[in-house]
């Protein structure tokens, strides 16, 4: 049978990594009562940066987005991970978010907009989030984005 939030995905287009692979001594999440604290994911696919920072001239916003999307689908991975299923999550608590930018760089929630609009369309109501985004000089691996969340499950 497969999962309703993985059949949503597919809908949308978007699939799972095969694997979201730890870059240091790190656990990709940890839960504690009914919450699943996740670590961040930077926009990789198996391990390969995909997106690099920081953001410079001529930045493309949809590429911005897409890059905080991949990190998202590096989240739902370590959701189905460490929580079995996907269909375990009842509501997304909240995202951190981090843009590789100069200081005076202001657009860097729209960045990781790419991540907050795919748990929107995957859980609707449940999937709105309290967020924090914040500009940074350099990220793992030379990542534009990286994302961590705190989720709530069943």
């Amino acid at each position: 049978m497969t999962c309703p939030i993985e059949a949503r995905l597919a809908e949308l287009g978007h699939t799972l990594p095969p694997s979201a692979p730890s870059r240091a001594l790190f656990l990709p999440g940890k839960i504690s009562g009914n919450l699943l604290f996740l670590s961040g994911q930077i926009c990789e696919w198996e391990g390969v940066p995909q997106y690099f920072g920081p953001i410079g001239p001529g930045f493309d916003m949809d590429d911005g987005q897409a890059a905080a999307r991949m990190c998202a689908l590096n989240l739902l991975f370590s959701i189905r991970a460490v929580a079995g299923s996907l269909s375990r999550v009842a509501q997304v608590i909240r995202l951190g978010g981090f843009v590789a930018a100069p200081p005076d760089y202001g657009q860097g929630p729209f960045v990781v907009n790419g991540a907050s609009q795919l748990f929107i369309d995957l859980w609707g109501d449940a999937g709105r989030h309290a967020r924090t985004v914040v500009n940074v000089s350099s990220l793992p691996a030379n990542a534009l984005v990286e994302i961590d969340a705190v989720v709530e499950l069943r």
